[in-house]
């Protein structure tokens, strides 16, 4: 990996188009490096994961919406939209099957400077892959480099410091990998990334106070505006120059201001991209650092026992999860009852109370009006705080992998004065926790969530095209979606009519 120093420079200042950000990620996206056997094998693994998901949400009211407006939007070649046959315009097939994968927060994830969901990139490049008849290397090759983009990113930039969206490093990470996809030349990928990266900064407004269903839209949103920048490209539409750099800039007005400076590692000429290897999934729906937290309360919960003689906890953890899902928010929507899912599953301390009584976790009966509404967990949920420790916020910015955590150390007061400690800093499905997610438990997220939903000979067809990905025609690639019946689309709630 090579570290390249990105700064604001004048306008009037001499600053090659070789040195822009963009033109040397674009280099690594148009460099046709050979995809490790390792990360073809992860990339298999979220392409399931992301099916799973998307059929655990399939009839919520967003991704039925989402749904609706891309099959307002039929076209050939087209690309496929979970659970519905036929065809539509790529770029709104991003989208619903963005949403689908996104709606829940239960997919993988990756955290450093800044904060991403990577599988957000797959929707994209996959709907591209299939509307011009790509085939499974190809895709497999296109994914690698949006992994590995979005990761490089997301280690040198920090956006939610300046209230700047995750997704404003998924833009450019999905264009470059659609880039890749195609066997596009650098000159076109380096203004499909401006575009795109100029399309997708937006505040993180949706993910604060009362969060709405945008939380979900967001990344699948980036994702088309990824899309259509490359259509745009390659009809030889430019981009604003240089997009991060520039006097008016992204840096300069959006992020550090004119005086910043990031050090973003990108891969050589030649070296291979391994970026998704440093990547995690979701064995629980909810925001990632608040899955080692939960398996943490499953822990505490049996040495425990009665509940009832908890006087407090305080969770002791990162800047992060202190400040965005924790108490250091200041947004009492996180101890509202009536709140949103979308809110709940960003307060750490209601997931944190119904992962103690339970002792289980369910992306839906979690979540349910009548579970946060319960006054035995009202009054749990109260007794609970967080608080930052410089130690959890070190690790969580540690590069060296075997020592970075997301977890927390929690200190409960029982009633009768006893304080008991206990403290976990990976989830268990981590690379490093106790239970790490390989193949098998993939495949069988995917059997848990597509249960009820895809009819089990389809759920068999699906896991056979995934699994054998990277040997894929491309006619076998437009099939890498799965149906579902008409019953089952029925349970969607009555969706109003839009523009289209």
């Amino acid at each position: 990996m090579k570290n390249h120093l990105v700064r604001t420079h004048r306008s009037a200042e001499e600053f090659p188009r070789a040195e822009h950000l963009a033109w040397r990620i674009a280099e690594v996206a148009a460099d046709p490096v050979a995809v490790p056997a390792e990360t073809a094998e992860m990339i298999v693994n979220r392409i399931i994961d992301n099916a799973a998901v998307a059929a655990a949400s399939l009839t919520r009211r967003p991704v039925a919406n989402a749904r609706a407006q891309a099959l307002a939007h039929p076209y050939g070649p087209g690309a496929a939209v979970f659970g519905v046959p036929g065809r539509f315009s790529p770029e709104w097939a991003a989208l619903a099957n963005g949403v689908a994968v996104r709606e829940l927060d239960f997919h993988d994830t990756f955290l450093a400077a800044e904060y991403s969901h990577p599988g957000d990139n797959i929707p994209s490049i996959l709907a591209v892959a299939q509307h011009t008849g790509r085939d499974g290397a190809d895709l497999i090759r296109g994914l690698a480099t949006g992994y590995e983009i979005q990761v490089d990113l997301v280690r040198a930039i920090c956006l939610h410091e300046h209230k700047i969206d995750h997704v404003a490093h998924l833009g450019p990470s999905a264009a470059a990998g659609i880039g890749t996809l195609l066997g596009l030349d650098t000159e076109t990928i380096y203004q499909a990334i401006g575009q795109a990266l100029h399309t997708t900064t937006a505040t993180r407004q949706s993910r604060k106070g009362e969060i709405s269903s945008w939380k979900a839209y967001a990344p699948a949103f980036a994702g088309k505006m990824a899309v259509e920048s490359v259509d745009r490209a390659l009809r030889g539409e430019g981009a604003p120059s240089p997009i991060w750099e520039g006097e008016d800039g992204v840096i300069a007005w959006l992020l550090g201001g004119p005086q910043a400076e990031y050090s973003v590692p990108l891969p050589g000429p030649g070296e291979a991209k391994r970026g998704i290897l440093d990547t995690y999934t979701k064995e629980h729906s909810a925001e990632y650092q608040s899955q080692a937290p939960i398996d943490l309360a499953f822990r505490l919960r049996e040495r425990i026992g009665d509940l009832d003689q908890i006087a407090t906890v305080v969770l002791h953890t990162s800047h992060h999860t202190h400040y965005v899902i924790g108490t250091g928010s200041n947004d009492p929507q996180k101890f509202d009852p009536a709140a949103s899912r979308e809110t709940l599953d960003h307060s750490i301390m209601y997931i944190f109370a119904v992962a103690l009584q339970d002792g289980t976790w369910h992306h839906e009966r979690s979540y349910a009006p009548e579970r946060a509404q319960r006054p035995d967990t009202v009054a749990l949920w109260n007794k609970i705080s967080t608080a930052e420790d410089p130690e959890w916020t070190r690790r969580y910015h540690s590069t060296d992998p075997n020592e970075k955590a997301f977890g927390a150390r929690a200190e409960i007061t029982l009633k009768s004065g006893e304080v008991l400690v206990d403290e976990l800093a990976v989830a268990d499905a981590h690379p490093l926790g106790a239970r790490p997610f390989a193949r098998d438990q993939y495949i069988a997220k995917f059997r848990t969530l597509a249960e009820g939903v895809i009819d089990p000979a389809e759920q068999d067809r699906f896991l056979d095209l995934a699994e054998r990905t990277p040997e894929l025609t491309g006619e076998e690639l437009g099939g890498l979606n799965f149906t579902v019946s008409d019953e089952v689309l029925a349970r969607a709630p009555k969706l109003p009519k839009g523009l289209f």
